[in-house]
């Protein structure tokens, strides 16, 4: 099966005039954090991690000056905080067009998070179609693979990012999954972005339980992040001012 030039899925081309300068994924913002907050329940200003709010909160009562502070995510802890906040449709991640397109689609599915020599292995399902809908009849590519993301954590401006991305099929290989790979791991190394030092400000100072004193976050740093065989592990350093 070989991929149309003119199309990054590896599909036929478009209609006239249709511009080809940027990829479906690129299009669609796929991993952006602002889609976030989106859906019932969840408030504004970021996913609801509740594990997290909670290990956040934990350290503020403990800790209201705190150095070096390390938070162990375990992988399973980690695998649904990213399921809220990026496998938000139906436990999907469409990274071209959404489910009403049933000719020209592309989502992630399944994810699972572990270690591997210092880096992050991620494993999710990939499903996606780049055909044209003739007479009700998809007419073109499309496969079905798991994919493997191997990537590097950062904090960089206030923000995890995935560094080093690299994915791949696990197993299985051709032309049309090469090309998809291709696309998928730059756009995550691109868009990926959670944003960790928001996410702390607005837990550590909400003051709702205690209305009487107000909070404050300073000099939010974080000098470290290692991935170990079992859990990531962010190294913070905070101040909190209780007023």
């Amino acid at each position: 099966m070989l991929p149309h030039a003119s199309d990054g899925w590896g599909g036929p081309p478009g209609p006239p005039g249709t511009p080809t300068s940027r990829s479906p994924i690129e299009e669609s913002g796929a991993w952006h954090g602002e889609e976030a907050d989106q859906g019932v329940g969840r408030r504004p200003g970021g996913p609801p991690h509740y594990l997290l709010r909670h290990v956040i909160l934990l350290l503020t009562i403990c800790l209201p000056s705190a150095r070096a502070v390390e938070l162990h995510l375990q992988y399973g802890a980690l695998e649904r905080m990213i399921a809220e906040a990026v496998f938000t449709q139906d436990g999907r991640r469409y990274v071209h067009n959404d489910k009403t397109n049933k000719c020209n689609f592309a989502y992630l599915e399944r994810p699972q998070i572990q270690g591997a020599g210092g880096r992050l292995r991620i494993r999710a399902k990939f499903t996606g179609r780049s055909a044209l809908n003739v007479i009700g009849q998809c007419v073109g590519l499309g496969d079905a693979f798991t994919v493997v993301l191997m990537a590097t954590p950062e904090y960089r401006s206030g923000n995890i990012v995935l560094t080093k991305v690299t994915a791949a099929g696990d197993g299985k290989t051709g032309i049309y999954i090469r090309k998809v790979c291709s696309i998928l791991g730059a756009s995550l190394e691109r868009d990926f972005k959670y944003p960790l030092s928001a996410e702390a400000k607005r837990i550590l100072e909400d003051s709702s339980a205690q209305p009487g004193y107000k909070r404050e976050l300073r000099d939010f740093q974080v000098p470290a992040i290692r991935v170990t065989d079992d859990a990531l592990v962010i190294q913070a350093d905070f101040a909190l001012v209780v007023k």
